[in-house]
């Protein structure tokens, strides 16, 4: 099946919350996961809809159709490295914080009637 994706790596948002916003837009049309997108209020909105962007944008130098007629077939997220830094506390103590990074991939292919 051809399908064009789009990844972004290292992302500085946490992947739980990635995935709660890429959870939203997984089996939709690509103009129905761009109004998703578009009007949720999370921080990670923005970041998938570049990605989603850019998968279209791929999918039409590979010829798959109108970008109307496009689905997002595969979206998922992988945590990237976590950068560690410590946090200093009374008494000479430290605390750990773990910042972590997210790989976003994110694929579209023709829906079944085009294909």
């Amino acid at each position: 099946m051809t399908e064009a994706k789009a990844v972004l790596r290292y992302v500085r948002m946490t992947p739980r919350k990635v995935r709660m916003v890429i959870d939203l837009i997984r089996g939709r049309n690509v103009p129905e996961a761009l109004t998703v997108l578009k009007y949720l209020p999370r921080a990670a909105a923005p970041v998938v809809e570049k990605v989603l962007n850019s998968a279209v944008a791929n999918a039409g130098q590979q010829e798959l159709g109108d970008p109307e007629t496009l689905k997002v077939s595969r979206a998922y997220v992988d945590g990237g490295p976590v950068l560690k830094r410590f946090r200093a506390r009374s008494m000479g103590r430290a605390n750990p914080i773990h910042k972590r990074t997210s790989h976003v991939t994110i694929a579209v292919s023709p829906t079944k009637a085009d294909a």
